[in-house]
């Protein structure tokens, strides 16, 4: 850990914990990643920085239609693999909720796009492929629903931006999303 690092992400870090501590997961196995993630974060004070401990938190969004029956995905460059639209938290960033707000905005291209101020799920997942120094992501998801009409953009960061059926998710794709899209439904009363 650098104190540098520390110290540029301690407003981050701060909301991470209050967030996390005050958040009431939905059942025992996420109660277990809450906790789990308040551990690291006790030990690691840099752990909300990319430039942190190799295990760090990220600020996702998975967004919704209006319907709650298609979900917005973005195809992801470096791991080749349909996900929600998310990444690594920036100096910048006031909050969690502000950065998993930023990420789906700019890879959506959806400039209105404002989550739910509460996460809905954790997910930990060790990281496969070429992604440098990062090993691991102690990922926060926050849920929103796109405007109606909202056209998606493809960033730089992905090959492609889709809807996708909620019952109709890319392959090999259902067992880690299904469970997101379920609890962002449900937060979002769809």
């Amino acid at each position: 850990m650098t104190d540098g690092v520390a110290a540029t992400f301690a407003h981050l870090h701060a909301d991470a914990v209050d967030v996390l501590t005050r958040w009431t997961a939905p059942d025992a196995a996420q109660d277990g990643l809450r906790a789990s993630y308040l551990e690291h974060l006790a030990a690691h004070p840099d752990a909300v920085a990319k430039a942190g401990p190799p295990a760090h938190l990220t600020g996702s969004c998975v967004v919704l239609d209006g319907s709650g029956e298609q979900v917005l995905l973005t195809h992801h460059r470096k791991a080749d693999a349909w996900f929600q639209l998310g990444g690594h938290l920036e100096a910048g960033d006031g909050s969690l909720w502000e950065a998993a707000r930023r990420e789906g905005r700019e890879e959506s291209g959806l400039a209105t796009l404002d989550p739910l101020p509460h996460p809905v799920q954790l997910d930990r997942h060790v990281l496969v492929g070429s992604f440098g120094r990062c090993h691991e992501h102690l990922d926060v998801r926050y849920a929103a629903v796109a405007a109606e009409g909202a056209r998606a953009v493809v960033s730089d960061e992905s090959h492609d931006v889709r809807w996708w059926p909620v019952d109709g998710l890319p392959p090999g794709t259902a067992a880690e999303l299904a469970p997101l899209v379920s609890a962002a439904r449900l937060a979002l009363g769809l």
